[in-house]
C-alpha cells in the first residue's frame, strides 16, 4: 500500500507492507540510516525517531501507524547546515562514544527540551531511562542535555 510520511519536512510517498516497521521504511527505503537499529524490541532507544514531536521507538512502530504525520529522524535535527545546540553540546561533552545509541539520545533530548527548557538533573535521568549506552556510563550524556538547556535558555534571551 502507499502511504504519506512527512520526514524531516519533505512529504514521501513510500510503499509498504501493511506490518513493515517505520525503522525499515526510514533506513532500507528512504536511505535515513542515522536512526540505528538496536535490539528490536523497544528497550535500547536507538531506533527514537519523533513523531509529531514525542519520542517514538521505531522499532515498535507500524510504517502505517504514522502515515501523514510529522516523522523527525537525527538528519532533521540540524538545520541549514547549523548543528542543533544538543548536537553542539553533546560534542563539546564528549557525550559520543562509539556514536551508535547517540541518534536516539539527541532526538530523546530534543523532546524533552522542546517540553522543558529548564530540566533538573532528576528529569533528565527519568526522561532518557529508555535509552541506553553501553559506552559513556551517562555522566556526560547527562552534562550535555544540561549545556544544551542553558544554550536555549540564553538563546531564548537575547
Amino acid at each position: 500500500m502507499k502511504i504519506e510520511l512527512i520526514v524531516n519536512g519533505a512529504r514521501k510517498i513510500v510503499d509498504v507492507e501493511p506490518n513493515e516497521l517505520l525503522i525499515n521504511v526510514l533506513r532500507e527505503k528512504l536511505g535515513l540510516t542515522g536512526t540505528k537499529y538496536g535490539c528490536g524490541i523497544g528497550e535500547c532507544g536507538a531506533c527514537t525517531v519523533m513523531v509529531d514531536g514525542e519520542p517514538v521507538l521505531s522499532c515498535l512502530t507500524l510504517a502505517v501507524e504514522v502515515a501523514g504525520r510529522e516523522i523527525t529522524t537525527i538528519e532533521g535535527i540540524a538545520k541549514d547546515g547549523q548543528l542543533d545546540p544538543i548536537q553542539e553540546a553533546f560534542i563539546e561533552e564528549g557525550a559520543i562514544q562509539c556514536g551508535y545509541c547517540t541518534p536516539g539520545f539527541i532526538i530523546t533530548a530534543k523532546a524533552l527540551l522542546n517540553e522543558n527548557r529548564s530540566p533538573s538533573r532528576e528529569e533528565i535521568v527519568e526522561y532518557i531511562k529508555g535509552n541506553l549506552c553501553r559506552c559513556t556510563g551517562y555522566i556526560n550524556i547527562i552534562k550535555a542535555i544540561q549545556k544544551a538547556s542553558e544554550k536555549i535558555t540564553k538563546n531564548l534571551y537575547k
